[in-house]
C-alpha cells in the first residue's frame, strides 16, 4: 500500500471514529438515550420529572456486581432489606457533575436510615478520571466501573431502567425499583425521591 493511500485510509478511520464519538457525546447527558421498550411498566409520570411505581406494582431491580473504581468487588445483593440509590454518572458530564455535592449530602444525611448509595460510573475510558471526579466532589460512596455500559443492560426494558446519563433510580427494601430521574437532580429533588420509599412499611 502506498504512502499516500495509507494516509487517506488513516484520514478516513479518523473521521469514521470522531463522528462515533461525536454520536455517543451527543446521546449522553440527556433525557434521550436507549429506549425502555414497550409494555405496561405501571409507573406515574411526575411533573418534576420523577417516575414511580405503586407499592404493589414495581419490577424486580436486577442483580449488579463486579469491580468499583478503586477495585474492590460490590454486588447490589448486600443491600437487601436497605433502600438503595443507584446513579448513572460520568466524569465528563456537566450535569453530573452539578449533581455531585448534592448526592454526597444526602447521602450522609440518610446512611444511618437503612439509605445505601451507589454509583455506576460509566463511558470513562480508565479509572483515573473518576477517582479524580470522587476526590473533587467529596463522593465517598462506592461506584461500579462500567465503562461500556454493560450494567444499565442488566435492567429489564419496559421497566424503569436507566436510559441516559445522568440516571438514577430508588430501589425499595424489597429489591424493586421504586422511582427513577433521567435528568440531573437537586438536593430537594432527590430527597422527594428517597422521602416516600423511606416511609414505607
Amino acid at each position: 500500500m502506498s504512502a499516500a493511500r495509507r494516509a487517506s485510509s488513516r484520514t478516513a478511520l479518523l473521521a469514521v471514529t470522531s463522528a462515533a464519538v461525536a454520536a455517543l457525546t451527543l446521546s449522553a447527558c440527556s433525557s434521550g438515550g436507549t429506549s425502555g421498550g414497550g409494555g405496561d411498566t405501571n409507573f406515574v409520570a411526575g411533573g418534576n420529572g420523577i417516575d414511580s411505581v405503586a407499592q404493589g406494582k414495581r419490577a424486580e431491580a436486577p442483580e449488579l456486581s463486579g469491580e468499583t473504581i478503586d477495585g474492590k468487588q460490590l454486588s447490589t445483593a448486600d443491600y437487601k432489606g436497605k433502600i438503595l440509590v443507584i446513579n448513572v454518572w460520568g466524569s465528563w458530564c456537566p450535569p453530573c457533575r452539578a449533581e455531585a455535592k448534592n448526592f454526597q449530602t444526602v447521602y450522609e444525611d440518610v446512611k444511618d436510615q437503612g439509605v445505601e448509595f451507589v454509583g455506576i460510573n460509566t463511558r470513562d475510558t480508565s479509572t483515573t478520571p473518576a477517582k479524580a471526579f470522587e476526590k473533587e466532589y467529596g463522593v465517598t460512596y462506592p461506584s461500579l466501573y462500567d465503562p461500556t455500559g454493560k450494567q444499565m443492560l442488566r435492567f429489564e426494558k419496559g421497566t424503569l431502567n436507566p436510559q441516559a446519563i445522568p440516571s438514577t433510580l430508588v430501589i425499595d427494601r424489597e429489591g424493586r425499583i421504586a422511582a427513577r430521574a433521567l435528568t440531573p437532580l437537586s438536593e430537594e429533588t432527590l430527597r422527594g425521591m428517597i422521602k416516600p420509599v423511606l416511609a414505607e412499611k
